[in-house]
């Protein structure tokens, strides 16, 4: 059942039968109870009445087991056809157990055996409730009854006409739970008959003051998503336009210097030509390297493996790739492993996520570093996470650029023209994905990028 408004509208009957089927069951049970204790009364006081009138002889004995049922209080309902008439039945024993006397309804045979109270017999099939009574002075016993099928009769009556009536009026009120259902889940109609209109490029929010307060977290989840959709769309925009200056900027130079190379036969200057040529290839190489690398960090989302990655290792592969960035800085890069026992070189996570993140950071220390400078690459545990700082002796990160640092295509300050702005861009965003933190600090002569990966 995947329509709301039918699932609610047969709850909603559902629970509804159920609370009328509850109340005509205790209405039953409530009356079955009253009915007895009313109609065991009137039993009681006729044969009181019948044993009263023979023993003061206001009466004989066979005029009073005709008032018994001639003078009885009127049942407190009575179909117009007279079924329920000569409810009550007398009769009047001899302590010696002849019949003295019975009423015009009563049977010939004894109603019942015993002297004294209710009691419930069976007479030719038909049950009987009595009361009887004793007078010991003229010693004889009342017994009064009435059948108990006209009782049951009289209950199953009352239900009845409770029932009936809402076998008729069910219709009317599934109707009328149908369209208020409806109407209810009108709001929804609405809000997604606006979405329906809109086009791909609409993202703005739903409005939720006009909706129910049930539906508004489903409006906001939705505007969440807008908002995460829009930014999303903004920053692939901003990503393509820096993309697209930045690989153009380098792309003008290499034809320029190639122009300038093709027109002179100096060879110093085509030297100088060509040495600008191969620098400016490298930077795009390493531009769209980490245009890759981003998109590989996005792909990740959702995805990412769960290995063993040793830091120690992987810290000197990514040290050998660079070998060559190593020896046109003349940068010389040290790694540095702590005493603790066992050593906080193995954690789990994405390889690969691991692996982005310590190049970017040895890749962007190496490229600010001095020449003839130093870097040096320390892993350490502290409490739950392992910590591999990157420490450079260049000129490092202002603090008012810290908090844009991370951007991407975001070049501070100090850049000076280096890099393309993506790289710590891609250590937060693999960071992210593992679970771990990007700090910096200062230290003397140090400058020090920490990445915290968890246990």
């Amino acid at each position: 059942m995947n329509s709301i408004r039918i699932r609610l509208f047969a709850i909603l009957i559902a629970t509804t039968g159920a609370v009328w089927l509850l109340a005509a069951a205790w209405i039953y049970a409530s009356t079955q109870a009253e009915v007895e204790r009313v109609l065991d009364a009137r039993l009681m006081e006729a044969a009181r009445m019948v044993s009263s009138l023979i023993t003061d002889h206001q009466i004989d004995p066979a005029a009073a087991a005709n008032a018994a049922t001639a003078n009885a209080p009127p049942p407190p309902f009575e179909e117009a056809r007279g079924s329920y008439s000569r409810q009550l039945s007398c009769q009047i024993w001899s302590l010696q157990g002849s019949l003295v006397s019975r009423s015009e309804s009563a049977p010939a045979t004894s109603l019942a055996s015993h002297t004294d109270g209710f009691e419930e017999t069976e007479i030719d099939g038909e049950r009987w409730r009595v009361y009887a009574v004793v007078n010991p002075t003229l010693g004889v016993r009342v017994l009064v009854g009435d059948s108990l099928e006209i009782r049951d009769r009289l209950i199953g009556d009352v239900i009845k006409g409770l029932l009936v009536p809402g076998v008729v009026i069910l219709p009317i009120l599934a109707g009328l739970i149908w369209l208020s259902v409806g109407r209810g889940l009108a709001p929804l109609t609405r809000v997604a008959e606006g979405l329906a209109g809109r086009s791909a490029a609409e993202l703005h929010p739903v409005d939720a003051g006009s909706v129910p307060r049930e539906v508004r977290p489903v409006i906001r989840a939705l505007n969440s998503l807008f908002g995460r959709v829009a930014e999303a769309r903004d920053r692939e925009r901003s990503f393509t336009a820096y993309a697209a200056h930045e690989l153009k900027t380098p792309l003008a130079g290499l034809k320029t210097q190639a122009q300038i190379a093709l027109r002179t036969d100096d060879p110093a200057i085509q030297r100088e030509a060509l040495s600008r040529i191969s620098t400016s290839v490298d930077r795009t190489s390493r531009m769209v390297r980490q245009l890759i690398d981003l998109a590989a960090v996005d792909a990740s989302q959702g995805i990412a493996n769960d290995e063993e990655v040793d830091i120690a290792v992987l810290i000197a592969e990514v040290a050998a790739e660079l070998e060559m960035q190593l020896a046109a800085n003349e940068v010389y890069v040290a790694i540095e492993l702590t005493d603790q026992a066992p050593p906080p070189n193995i954690i789990r996570g994405d390889r690969i996520l691991v692996r982005l993140a310590i190049r970017n950071l040895l890749e962007n220390a190496i490229q600010h570093s001095p020449k003839g400078g130093e870097v040096r690459c320390r892993v350490l545990a502290r409490n739950d996470v392992v910590c591999v700082d990157i420490l450079d002796q260049g000129p490092g990160i202002p603090q008012a650029d810290e908090k844009r640092v991370t951007e991407r295509f975001f070049r501070g300050s100090k850049a000076q023209g280096h890099g393309s702005g993506l790289g710590l861009s891609i250590v937060r965003m693999a960071l992210d994905r593992l679970g771990g933190t990007l700090t910096f600090e200062r230290g003397g002569r140090w400058f020090v990028a920490r990445a915290a990966f968890p246990l």
